[in-house]
């Protein structure tokens, strides 16, 4: 899977714990970028009604596959909540 670390990383600030799952090949490539995957990810893990202010709401930050490369603009990310 080339551009990405085929990895996420999850950080759960309420129980003071982090883990890592892999990044589903399909994913990466159906959703490139990280508004694409950061958006995939809240809409399958938060329901349309959670408050924002809420502790279960996410707060998703998501880098694209050419972050860390000379390419331009590609030290940018997405934050999507």
């Amino acid at each position: 899977m080339y551009g990405w670390m085929g990895k996420v990383l999850r950080i759960d600030l309420s129980r003071r714990t982090y883990s890592f799952e892999p990044l589903q090949v399909e994913d990466a490539h159906n959703y490139i970028g990280a508004r694409g995957l950061g958006t995939k990810y809240y809409i399958d893990e938060v329901p349309p009604s959670i408050d924002p202010l809420s502790p279960e709401n996410k707060l998703i930050f998501a880098t694209g596959p050419l972050t860390g490369t000379l390419s331009t603009s590609s030290g940018r990310y997405d934050v999507v909540t």
